[in-house]
C-alpha cells in the first residue's frame, strides 16, 4: 500500500558541489604477516590526502572486505566528515571495487589510487596543469616514470611524431624514482639512463612525461561513461587494469601522461620513519579550485585501431623504438640501455 506522492519523484539531482572525486579501494583482511602494517599505511595515506586536497574534492573509500579494525576506523572518519562516502563490500577484487566507486556519480575528474600512496602538497594543481596545457590528456599520474614510455603510448607518438616538442628531458627528482624502486622491492628497477632522462612532451613552457602508472592517476570522468568492461574476473592483476584503466583512455583518443616532478610516494606495506616525516611537513590546503576541464571530442574506433593497434605494433617494437629514441635525442648507448 502506498499513500501520497513521493516528493522526490521526477526531481533532478542538484548541481555538483564537488568537481573532483578520489576513489580508494581498501583491502586489509587482517593485521598479520603481509598486512601487519597496512592499517598504519592507510592512515598515513588518508592523512596526507586530507592535508593536500582542495575543498571541492569528494573522497570515496571502498571497503573491500577489510577487518573490523579497519571498518571502525573508516566509520570514524565518515562520522567526522573527513571522507564523504564509504562503500562496504565483500572481497570482490580491486577493479570491481573501483567500478562501484565510479557508478552513481558524474565527476569531471576521478583520481583512482591505491591505499598506500602518500600525497604531497600541490599534486592536484600540478595534475590540473597537465590537463590544461595538454587538452588530449586522458589520465595524469603525479609520479613520473622513465619506464612508462611503451605502455599504451603509441597514439602520443603518432600525434607528435615529427614534433620537436617530443624529446628527452633531465629527470627533475632522481631520488623519487629510486624511492619508488625500493618501495616495490626492486632497487634496480631504474638504471642510470632512466635516472638521468625521461621522455617528455612540451606545451608552451610546460612539460609532461610520457606514460602513466597504475597505482595512482587522475582520469577524465567521461572515459568511464562508455566502459565496455563492467566486471573483472581477477581480484588483483591479470588483464583487469589494462581493460578498465588503460585501454579505455587510448580508445577515446586520449593520452597517458605524468607530471614532470614528483608529487606522491608509493609506501608499500612496511611503515618507515620517513613516511611520518613527510606527512608532518604537509600544509593544510584550504583553497577552492574552480578548475574547468576542457571538453574534447573522443576519437573514432578506426583511429584507435590505426594509432594503437597497427602503428603501435611498429613504434613500440624494441628494435625499431631504439632508432626512434636516438632520433629524439638519446645516444646509441643510452637508447640501448633504455629499453630493458
Amino acid at each position: 500500500m502506498r499513500l501520497g506522492f513521493n516528493p522526490n519523484k521526477d526531481q533532478e539531482t542538484a548541481s555538483l558541489t564537488y568537481s573532483h572525486q578520489i576513489i580508494i579501494p581498501v583491502y586489509i583482511p587482517n593485521q598479520n604477516d603481509y598486512f601487519k602494517n597496512s592499517l598504519a599505511i592507510l592512515k598515513l595515506c588518508l592523512e596526507s590526502l586530507f592535508h593536500t586536497v582542495h575543498k571541492k574534492t569528494f573522497i570515496t573509500v571502498v571497503n573491500n572486505g577489510s577487518c573490523d579494525e579497519v571498518k571502525n576506523y573508516l566509520q570514524e572518519l565518515y562520522s567526522e566528515k573527513k571522507i564523504h562516502e564509504i562503500l562496504e563490500t565483500t572481497n570482490i577484487g580491486k577493479l570491481n571495487a573501483i567500478l562501484k566507486g565510479i557508478v552513481g556519480h558524474n565527476f569531471p575528474l576521478i583520481t583512482i589510487t591505491d591505499s598506500d600512496v602518500l600525497f604531497l602538497n600541490g599534486w592536484q594543481k600540478a595534475t590540473y596543469s597537465i590537463f590544461e596545457n595538454f587538452p588530449k590528456a586522458g589520465v595524469v599520474c603525479p609520479t613520473p616514470s622513465s619506464r612508462s614510455l611503451r605502455t599504451h603510448t603509441s597514439n602520443i607518438y603518432w600525434d607528435n611524431f615529427f614534433s620537436k616538442k617530443l624529446a628527452f628531458s633531465k629527470v627533475k627528482t632522481p631520488s623519487a624514482l629510486k624511492n619508488f624502486a625500493i618501495s616495490v622491492g626492486n632497487p634496480d628497477f631504474y638504471n642510470r639512463a632512466h635516472l638521468e632522462k625521461y621522455f617528455t612532451l612540451s606545451s608552451n613552457s610546460n612539460k609532461a612525461v610520457i606514460g602513466a602508472g597504475h597505482f595512482v592517476g587522475t582520469y577524465r570522468g567521461e572515459i568511464f561513461d562508455s566502459l565496455e568492461a563492467k566486471y573483472s574476473n581477477y581480484k588483483l592483476g591479470g588483464d583487469s587494469e589494462s581493460k578498465i584503466l588503460d585501454i579505455p583512455v587510448v580508445q577515446n583518443g586520449f593520452w597517458r601522461l605524468s607530471t614532470e616532478d614528483n608529487y606522491a610516494f608509493h609506501m608499500g606495506n612496511v611503515v618507515e620513519e620517513w613516511m611520518y616525516d613527510e606527512v608532518s611537513k604537509l600544509k593544510k590546503d584550504s583553497s577552492e579550485i574552480d578548475f574547468k576541464l576542457k571538453s574534447i571530442e573522443p576519437s573514432s574506433k578506426w583511429l584507435y585501431i590505426i594509432k594503437s593497434k597497427i602503428f603501435g605494433k611498429i613504434i613500440l617494437n624494441k628494435k625499431l623504438m631504439r632508432y626512434f629514441l636516438r632520433w629524439k635525442g638519446l645516444s646509441k648507448e643510452e637508447a640501448s640501455n633504455y629499453l630493458i
